[in-house]
């Protein structure tokens, strides 16, 4: 008599209610996430793949979710998580990408000059650059209030501090920024 093989992991089943609900987390939040893993990764592909991912883990441990905090704090923590847990493997460290300069290809605008979307261009990449050289602490409380326009009662819930120390940590990075851009020109 055969076995079978081993059954893959897969999510629980889910009321209908429940996925859609689900439905409508990932409609409004998905480009947020996409964006905070781009801005965190500088690759495109890797952001795609980091969304995905995330959306995944959610959907997998959605009865875990206690609704102690907003499905909004709730998928950052996971993609925070994910994008450093990325950044620290292996592959991350020693492969070289180009895929910074793709971030930045897609800048234009149809009624642009080409003056213009060179200029927007530089600058983008100037940005990018300036992040890049920032601790990571920083550069991920840059990402969150600036980009994600998060409270800092919200940042503070995401990495674990007060709110007081996110605003004492975000005026030393917006100096630290300053400067480093500053010195792209």
């Amino acid at each position: 008599m055969s076995e079978s093989p081993p059954r893959a992991e897969t999510a629980p089943p889910r009321a209908a209610s429940e996925t859609a609900e689900f439905a409508r987390v990932y409609e409004e939040h998905s480009r947020a996430i996409y964006y905070l893993a781009l801005r965190f990764l500088g690759d495109e592909a890797r952001a795609e793949d980091v969304t995905h991912d995330v959306f995944l883990k959610a959907w997998r441990h959605l009865g875990g979710f206690r609704h102690d905090s907003a499905w909004r704090t709730w998928l950052y923590r996971i993609a925070i998580n994910h994008c450093r847990n990325i950044q620290s493997s292996w592959a991350a460290r020693h492969l070289v990408s180009n895929a910074d300069e793709a971030v930045f290809e897609t800048a234009q605008a149809p009624s642009d000059s080409p003056l213009r979307v060179l200029e927007i261009k530089e600058l983008g990449q100037r940005i990018h650059n300036a992040l890049a050289r920032l601790p990571e602490e920083y550069r991920l409380l840059l990402l969150l209030v600036a980009d994600q326009h998060l409270s800092y009662d919200e940042v503070g819930e995401l990495t674990g501090q007060t709110a007081d120390a996110v605003r004492g940590k975000l005026h030393r990075a917006r100096r630290a920024f300053a400067g480093l851009f500053a010195s792209t020109a």
